[in-house]
C-alpha cells in the first residue's frame, strides 16, 4: 500500500490533525491520490452534533462496499467519532482497520503503514483523558500554503452539559510555548503569512500549569514571530476571556480584530443548565469592554436553540441579545443531544419541529443584521490577505480583512498569499465585493 487519500469533517482543529497526518504520511513515503485509487483512507472525524457523524457513517458504508470487491480502500478512522463509536464502527464495516482517538494521532502513520489483509483491525483509543500520544509534526503539507492552523491546547475541563468535547478529546493540556513558538517559527519561514492558534478553550492556555505562560503572553510571542503579517485565534470561553488579552491585541497591530466569543443563550437560566459559568448581563459587560479596548473588532457568536426545557420566552431572551449585540456571524445550531452528556437525559426536550421553527427564525434574524453590519463597509479602503477562489464566479478570488470579513474581487492564483488594497463596492449578508485601489 502506498496511496492515500484524507478526508475532513468538522472543527478548524481537525483540519490541522487532517494536515499533520497528510505531512506524516508524506513523509512516511505515500502518496497522496485520489479517493478512488487510494489505498488507505483516512477519516478524521467529529463528534458535536449527530449530523456530522452521520454522514461520515454514510462514506464509510460506500467505502465498506467497494472493500468487500477490492480489498481497498482500507479506512482509518481517527478523530472525535472514532474516540465515541469506533469500536461499534469496526465491528460493522471490515474496511476501517484502524481506529484512533485524537491524543493517540502518533500511532496512526505507522499503523496506516502496517496495515495489510493479514493483520486484524487495531485500536488506539484514549482511555485516558490525560494521557497524549501526539503526532510531533509541522503541518507543511496543507491544502493553503500561506495559512496554518497551530493547535495550542488539547481537550477541556469547562464540561458544559450539552458537550461531547471533554468525553472525546479529554481533559485540558496545554502544549509547552517552546513547542508552539518552534513550529509557528518553521511555518513562518516556509512562507506562512497568516496563523491561527486553535483550541476548545484558547483563554485557558496554561492556566493547567503552574506558573505557566498565559495565553496573552503566548499571543505576544506568536506576533512577533518574523515573516508573520497576521495572527488570529479561536475559540474564546467568556468565563476564561482575561482583559490582558485585550491590551496585547491593542498593542499589537497583526493580531487580527476578530473574538469568537460564544454566548450559547441570552437566558441566565438556561446558562445555568448548560453550565456555562457566566449570566447574559456579565457577557453583555464583556462585550462593551471589548468594543471599548478594540472600537474596530468584529465579534461572531456561537448559539443553540432548542436546549432542553427552553421555554418561547427563554428562546425569545436569546432573539433579543442578538438584536442588541449585533454579532457580525452567528453560529447556529439545533440542540443535538449527545450520548453521556448531562443534557442528553435531561426532561423537557423539545421536539424537532420547534427547534427548527426556533432556528428558522434566530438565522433570519442573523441575516438581517450581517446585512446591515456588512453595508457599513461600502464604499471603505481595506486591506485583505488573498487566499483562495470565490466559490462562485469565473476571475474571481476572495480574501479576508483583519476583520474577518470575506471580499471578492477579480484576480487569479498569482495573487494568493499576497496582501492586496480593496475599495468595497457591494454588501451582502454573507461577504463584500471589491475592486483593486493599488
Amino acid at each position: 500500500m502506498h496511496r492515500f487519500s484524507i478526508r475532513v469533517f468538522g472543527c478548524q482543529m481537525n483540519s490541522y490533525d487532517g494536515d499533520r497526518l497528510r505531512t506524516a504520511m508524506l513523509h512516511n513515503g505515500w502518496k497522496e491520490s485520489p479517493e478512488d485509487e487510494a489505498d488507505v483512507v483516512i477519516l478524521v472525524t467529529c463528534s458535536i452534533r449527530a449530523k456530522a457523524e452521520q454522514k461520515a457513517v454514510s462514506e464509510i458504508g460506500r467505502y465498506d462496499a467497494i472493500y468487500r470487491r477490492k480489498k481497498a480502500p482500507a479506512v482509518v478512522l481517527v478523530g472525535c467519532m472514532a474516540q465515541r463509536t469506533g469500536r461499534e464502527i469496526a465491528k460493522k464495516f471490515p474496511s476501517v482497520r484502524v481506529v484512533a482517538g485524537p491524543r493517540h494521532l502518533g500511532l496512526v502513520p505507522q499503523a496506516a503503514t502496517e496495515i495489510s489483509e493479514k493483520t486484524p483491525q487495531r485500536f488506539f483509543m484514549d482511555d485516558d483523558p490525560r494521557a497524549l500520544t501526539d503526532l510531533e509534526v509541522v503541518p507543511t503539507a496543507r491544502t493553503n500554503p500561506f495559512k496554518a492552523y497551530v493547535t495550542i491546547t488539547y481537550g477541556c475541563d469547562r464540561f458544559c452539559s450539552y458537550c461531547i468535547v471533554p468525553y472525546v478529546r479529554g481533559r485540558l493540556q496545554s502544549r509547552s510555548p517552546e513547542a508552539i513558538l518552534s513550529e509557528t517559527r518553521t511555518l513562518a519561514e516556509g512562507g506562512v503569512k497568516e496563523i491561527t492558534l486553535l483550541g476548545q478553550n484558547v483563554d485557558a492556555y496554561g492556566k493547567d500549569m503552574d506558573g505557566g505562560t498565559r495565553f496573552s503572553s503566548l499571543l505576544r510571542s506568536v506576533s512577533e514571530q518574523p515573516g508573520l503579517i497576521r495572527l488570529r485565534f479561536a475559540t474564546s470561553h467568556p468565563k476564561d476571556f482575561d482583559e490582558d488579552i485585550l491590551e496585547v491585541m491593542a498593542e499589537k497591530p497583526d493580531i487580527c480584530r476578530a473574538i469568537n466569543l460564544p454566548v450559547q443563550s441570552g437566558s441566565d437560566r438556561i446558562l445555568r443548565e448548560m453550565n456555562r459559568g457566566y449570566t447574559s448581563g456579565q457577557y453583555l459587560s464583556l462585550v462593551e469592554k471589548i468594543r471599548s479596548a478594540l472600537p474596530d473588532v468584529s465579534i461572531t457568536t456561537d448559539l443553540i436553540v432548542g436546549f432542553p426545557g427552553e421555554t418561547d420566552a427563554e428562546f425569545r431572551e436569546s432573539y433579543d441579545l442578538l438584536k442588541e449585540v449585533k454579532f457580525d456571524i452567528v453560529h447556529t445550531a439545533a440542540y443535538s443531544p449527545r450520548e453521556g452528556t448531562r443534557a442528553a437525559v435531561m426532561e423537557g426536550q423539545i421536539d424537532n419541529r420547534i427547534k427548527a421553527a426556533r432556528l428558522n427564525e434566530i438565522n433570519a434574524l442573523q441575516s438581517e443584521i450581517a446585512r446591515a453590519s456588512n453595508e457599513e463597509y461600502t464604499g471603505r479602503e481595506l486591506e485583505i490577505l488573498a487566499d483562495g477562489f470565490a466559490p462562485k464566479g469565473t476571475g474571481k478570488i476572495q480574501g479576508r480583512t483583519m476583520t474577518d470579513k470575506v471580499v471578492i474581487i477579480e484576480g487569479d492564483e498569482r495573487d494568493f498569499g499576497r496582501l492586496i488594497n480593496v475599495r468595497v463596492t457591494r454588501a451582502s449578508h454573507w461577504s463584500l465585493e471589491g475592486e483593486r485601489t493599488g
